[in-house]
């Protein structure tokens, strides 16, 4: 099942099920958050309450050429809505992220952090115990004011470096009344970051991964499959300047979604109720690892089946915002 929030006719917020390429209004909705309320107050699931989806139905393709779908997920106050992610989590990963972070080798051939991180996945990334298995890398991206619309311009800093795709799935999830995360469901998205910021030393990690980001357009509700197939392109002058499949989900992780939820939201800061929470899973699939340099008025497009209709952003370059000596004394 797939769902996505959108603006009507009316010009207000509606939640509606996207099935045969049209979407169906859920009548008594504004927010995915709200229907995630209501299952949770009657014991009932998201499915539950979208299946009867009975209103006006709008082609999905309309909606999208006008500018009116939405964040798959969001939160009446951005600053409630935590943006995260997680790296080095797919098989094969690793090496373009080596190349990345790679420093001088030692005599006793040391490892670099990058793949000291990733073999610890593939060694405990899946416990079979029962219990936690090892933790992963883990980042901050924003807050919700960061996540772009599906279709909209996804912005680069004035001062980046680079502005690069990394497609990805992202778990979303809503703090229910008691504390307790609920998966809403997941969604294709494109964890967008700066490489070149990266490459420099992986210590600037958490500089590069402060962009924004696009999910999306569609929820899909329910279980993840054990594999995801899907394409990454960036698309120049309405021609297609670079394309790679790229696979994900658990039977090609390092760990389980389990396992990367519980190291999220063990922390109780990440648990305050009425939050949503954007997580992504990490990827293998990089532009940057072809030497691709990216350029405003590129157009990102990722797409994969299982999630319903592609993801597409313009690359943009933001305006200077905060110069340097910006700050004021009192």
């Amino acid at each position: 099942m797939h769902i996505v929030q959108f603006i009507d006719h009316d010009g207000q917020r509606a939640v509606g099920l996207l099935r045969d390429g049209k979407v169906t209004t859920v009548a008594g909705y504004g927010r995915v958050t709200d229907i995630a309320l209501a299952a949770a107050r009657h014991g009932k699931t998201i499915a539950d309450l979208v299946a009867s989806a009975s209103g006006s139905s709008t082609p999905f393709e309309a909606l999208a050429r006008e500018g009116r779908i939405l964040p798959p997920v969001d939160h009446a106050d951005p600053s409630h809505c935590v943006v995260t992610g997680t790296g080095l989590t797919h098989l094969g990963s690793a090496s373009a992220r080596d190349e990345m972070h790679k420093k001088a080798q030692s005599a006793t051939g040391n490892e670099t952090d990058s793949i000291k991180m990733f073999n610890m996945g593939l060694k405990g990334g899946k416990p079979t115990d029962g219990g936690p298995g090892v933790q992963p890398e883990w980042f901050y991206k924003g807050d919700g004011s960061m996540v772009v619309a599906p279709f909209g311009d996804i912005p680069s800093p004035s001062f980046a470096l680079d502005g690069g795709e990394e497609p990805e799935i992202a778990g979303l999830y809503w703090i229910g009344p008691n504390g307790v995360p609920y998966r809403l469901g997941f969604a294709i998205g494109n964890e967008f970051s700066d490489h070149v910021t990266e490459r420099q030393n992986y210590l600037y990690l958490a500089h590069s991964k402060l962009r924004a980001c696009a999910v999306g357009p569609a929820l899909r509700v329910g279980a993840l499959p054990a594999h995801v197939e899907g394409m990454s392109r960036i698309l120049r002058d309405g021609k297609t300047l670079w394309e790679k499949p790229f696979v994900s989900a658990e039977a090609n992780m390092s760990h389980t979604i389990e396992n990367l939820e519980y190291h999220h939201f063990k922390y109780e800061v990440f648990r305050k109720p009425g939050d949503v929470h954007i997580h992504f899973f990490g990827t293998a699939t990089l532009s940057v690892a072809d030497n691709i340099v990216t350029q405003e008025g590129d157009v990102f497009e990722i797409e994969s089946a299982t999630f319903g209709p592609a993801l597409r952003n313009r690359l943009t370059k933001a305006p200077e915002s905060f110069r340097y000596g910006g700050t004021k004394a009192l």
